[in-house]
């Protein structure tokens, strides 16, 4: 399916300011269902805007938001480098927690109104992303998320004060889940996943969960621990996912 991948728009968030977000969509007429997509803590990168265009590609509208846009000016991307890196780091444990929610309240909105989406939602995202698709699946509107490798989950310390409460408010998620990891991936190692998966029991979650042997970040198409072949088997997974909760009928 050909896409337009050529779209931003400045939502106005609550906090005050806007935040940007870059829109992915099939080219052809008619209404699809919308996915918000998380980045990792660089922001819309080359990989980010090609799995948000293969996305869009199977029949959704996409909207990826800068997620640091507070501290950044819009088309801020940091490098896969040190430098960049210590700067996402630094901006996901200074950004309240209270505003990444925003930010997840103001996009979904901005999604379930857009004249090409249908109204029904999901969330993905990977890294950092991962842990704020989950976040926003907590909204009742979502209906699925895929979360690659969520980080600080299991340490509840994302944001400003390291003391998030996502593992608190598992109770709360009501969309149906997608979980993958990657087995060598030191940022949530098998301990972090049993304490998240056990949550996920206790409360009763619907989520799908996978492990495969892979390093973090193993999605990402550039540098040295990208899989294809894994990206072309969890991409099913998470298109199974939103298929089956999103494609039918209004």
């Amino acid at each position: 399916m050909i896409i337009r991948s050529d779209e931003t728009e400045d939502v106005p968030v609550t906090e005050g300011g806007t935040m940007r977000l870059h829109i992915f969509r099939p080219a052809v007429a008619g209404r699809f269902p919308g996915v918000l997509f998380f980045s990792e803590i660089y922001q819309v990168t080359g990989p980010i805007r090609r799995l948000a265009a293969f996305m869009a590609g199977q029949g959704y509208v996409v909207a990826v938001p800068e997620v640091y846009h507070e501290y950044e000016p819009p088309g801020t991307v940091l490098a896969y480098d040190q430098p960049g890196t210590d700067r996402g780091n630094i901006l996901k444990f200074t950004k309240p927690v209270a505003a990444f929610d925003a930010d997840a309240t103001a996009a979904l909105a901005f999604l379930r109104q857009h004249p090409a989406c249908t109204g029904r939602l999901a969330t993905m995202g990977v890294c950092l992303g991962g842990h704020l698709a989950y976040r926003a699946a907590l909204d009742p509107s979502v209906s699925a998320a895929a979360c690659f490798y969520a980080t600080d989950i299991h340490t509840g310390t994302l944001g400003a004060g390291k003391a998030d409460d996502s593992l608190a408010r598992m109770a709360d998620l009501k969309a149906e889940t997608l979980f993958i990891w990657g087995r060598q991936d030191p940022h949530v190692p098998f301990a972090g996943r049993q304490t998240i998966r056990a949550r996920l029991e206790e409360v009763g979650a619907r989520y799908e969960w996978h492990e495969v042997n892979a390093a973090h970040a193993f999605m990402r198409d550039e540098g040295p621990r990208y899989d294809p072949a894994l990206f072309v088997q969890a991409t099913g997974w998470v298109l199974a996912l939103f298929g089956r909760s999103l494609q039918q009928a209004i």
